[in-house]
């Protein structure tokens, strides 16, 4: 017995090793033909029998790696943090830890790993990508565009419903891909574990209510079809069809039929790849003459890219295809492409910056053949998948797919942008004293030839509803103030926005302070930086053509009081000139030099900004002279030294 004891010992590890390479085995042929949910099994069942470290972290990993390829980022996340940052893990596995921690939509965490990342593999830019991927998702949550998202709960399964397509002009009959029980293809998929899809259809009554969605009369077969893709007069349809059973993988080609009496003629295979090359998502664009499409050819970026076939007229033949290049396609998988009447290409992506997993772009095409490509961002974009758009015309209306739900299952959701609204709420209130100003008139004046007069309210508000791209001049008027001005425009807005504006306006019972009128010491010649202060005052009596004014202007008070009177009536002198020069009626004004005769008086404002002055201080040579400092009384002089303006008349006529 202690001689065949041992024998049977080996012999029976032998088995249980034997046994174990043929759970590897299984995992690996299953991984290898694409069948990654039913792979989950046979990893997690060979990764419970092995005791070998290293045979551990791979079979972790491609647990992770199935999850992660069957768009389960819940647990790929899980199964990734297992292994992801150990010493004997793979450094992807901590990129697609973070990738996972991301289409969670927990941002903040996923930057940190991806930085873990960084660390173990700096060369590589998706770390970078990640990181500000994240940063500006936070960002696009937290100031979302304006489109209004809603589940189209009566298109959606407990299977996958996605790439929905408009099959009729009135927008009012939809085809769409679903992997539902009513499909033809009963076995299961072994990528994703539910039913082949097939190409159902749905309609909208009356009442605005879709109809229960049936399969596809003459489109469907016991493989897969789905992303449909309808010519400009719907009576064309391209479509994919993989025989294989594996989507966008080897298999997978595209197809056209078109309408024939009350249904579709038998669809034809379109020739544009060799038999052994993969083509998917067709979208036709509205002249017929451009096919946009999803493939791997040896010229591609990385991972699956977006081509284009054109052909001069309909019954020419489709040109080689291709690729869309550098803007559009990255080293992740560029998918679901929709040409929109515009010729505006909309796709989805993983390699571009994004919020998770694909998110939609919108790529403006230019003249030297490159294009702009933009993220639609928050809420058309989450960190779930987002994908497969489709519009209504050009209008910024119409279905996608996304699975935002966190279920892993894909539907259809709706889309709109509303339309631009806009307004504006204003103050008036009294420059001085900044108390509001109730009972003023307020013009709305507009660039489209609109104008509307309304009177503020007790409290000195106003509100007015504005149009889209249009300028807006509010112009407030009331006895005894000078009008008071606000521009507004609501031109380039792509965001409804509610102005907020507060139109100040100057009481003319006292004379108007002209601030910035500087002259040389003992000459009226007015210094360049006086210009801006008096061009405003041109707009001012522009925006007043009733008044007439007076210029004012004061010296201190040391020099005679004779060559103090001679130069300020020169200074003000001066101002008129310039006034005149920037053809203001010579009728409207007068000069007046007062020389130092009639000092300032300190207001409110002035007292804040001085603190050894007090609101009512007259600046009189006895209150400089009781000034502590040589700095005050030099402050006091330059106060002294002004010009002003006041209102001598309200009712001048222009001829």
């Amino acid at each position: 017995m202690r001689k065949v004891l041992p024998l049977i010992l080996i012999l029976l590890l032998s088995v249980n090793v034997t046994a174990q390479k043929r759970k590897v085995q299984r995992a690996y042929d299953a991984w290898d033909a694409g069948e990654y949910f039913e792979a989950i099994d046979f990893f997690k069942d060979a990764y419970s029998k092995t005791k070998d470290r290293a045979e551990k972290a791979d079979l972790l990993y491609m647990v992770a790696e199935c999850y992660r390829l069957t768009n389960n980022p819940k647990y790929a996340k899980t199964w990734y943090k297992k292994i992801s940052g150990k010493d004997y893990a793979k450094p992807e596995a901590t990129f697609y830890y973070a990738e996972s921690i991301r289409k969670n939509g927990d941002y903040k965490e996923a930057i940190e790993e991806y930085r873990n990342y960084k660390q173990m593999v700096p060369s590589d830019a998706r770390a970078d990508i990640g990181i500000r991927s994240c940063e500006l998702a936070i960002e696009w949550m937290d100031s979302p565009e304006p489109y209004k998202v809603n589940n189209l709960k009566d298109l959606n399964s407990r299977g996958s419903d996605f790439s929905p397509a408009y099959a009729r002009d009135d927008f009012g009959l939809v085809y769409f891909t679903s992997s539902r029980d009513e499909a033809m293809g009963k076995a299961d998929h072994g990528a994703t574990g539910e039913n082949f899809t097939d190409i159902f259809e749905s309609r909208l009554d009356k009442k605005g209510k879709w109809s229960t969605p049936l399969p596809v009369t003459g489109l469907n077969t016991d493989f897969e079809e789905g992303t449909p893709s309808f010519t400009a007069d719907f009576r064309q349809i391209y479509f994919t069809r993989c025989e294989a059973g594996k989507r966008e993988q080897k298999g997978c080609v595209i197809y056209t039929s078109r309408i024939e009496g009350d249904g579709w003629s038998e669809p034809e295979k379109l020739e544009i790849l060799s038999d052994s090359l993969v083509a998917a998502h067709p979208a036709i664009s509205s002249d017929d003459l451009s096919l946009y499409f999803v493939s791997e050819l040896s010229d591609g970026y990385g991972g699956k890219d977006i081509y284009v076939v054109r052909r001069e007229t309909e019954s020419s033949e489709w040109s080689d295809p291709v690729n869309l290049g550098p803007d559009i396609n990255t080293r992740g998988d560029e998918l679901f492409p929709c040409v929109r009447e515009d010729e505006i290409l909309f796709f989805s992506s993983d390699g571009h910056i994004g919020m998770g997993g694909l998110d939609i772009y919108r790529a403006n095409p230019q003249p030297d053949g490159s294009w702009i490509v933009d993220n639609m961002r928050y809420p058309v974009n989450t960190f779930a998948d987002d994908f497969g758009i489709t519009f209504q015309g050009i209008e910024e209306t119409g279905l996608f797919t996304s699975t935002r739900k966190g279920r892993g299952n894909d539907e259809i959701y709706t889309f709109e942008l509303p339309p631009l609204r806009f307004s504006v709420t204003g103050l008036v209130k009294d420059e001085k004293s900044g108390e509001a100003i109730p009972g003023a008139a307020v013009q709305l004046i507009a660039s489209d030839g609109t104008t509307v007069r309304i009177e503020t309210a007790d409290a000195g508000e106003f509100k007015f509803i504005l149009k889209g791209d249009v300028d807006y001049i509010f112009l407030a008027s009331k006895q005894g103030y000078l009008n008071g001005k606000e521009k507004e425009t609501t031109r380039g807005q792509d965001k409804s926005r509610e102005f907020l504006t507060t139109i100040v306006m100057t009481s003319i019972d006292k004379p108007i302070d002209l601030p910035n009128i500087l002259y040389d010491f003992g000459k009226w010649d007015l210094r360049p930086e006086s210009m801006v202060s008096l061009d405003k005052l041109v707009e001012t009596l522009n925006d007043n053509p009733n008044i007439t004014i007076e210029l004012m202007s004061h010296t201190d008070s040391r020099d005679t009081e004779e060559y103090n009177i001679d130069l300020s009536q020169k200074r003000a002198q001066s101002v008129v000139e310039y006034l005149i020069r920037k053809d203001v009626n010579p009728e409207r004004l007068s000069a007046r030099g007062y020389g130092e005769s009639n000092p300032k008086v300190i207001d409110a404002g002035m007292a804040n900004i001085y603190n050894f002055l007090k609101e009512g201080f007259i600046l009189n040579d006895m209150l400089i002279q009781g000034l502590s400092t040589e700095e005050q009384k030099e402050i006091v002089h330059q106060i002294n030294r002004r010009t002003e303006f006041r209102v001598l008349r309200t009712d001048f006529e222009t001829e």
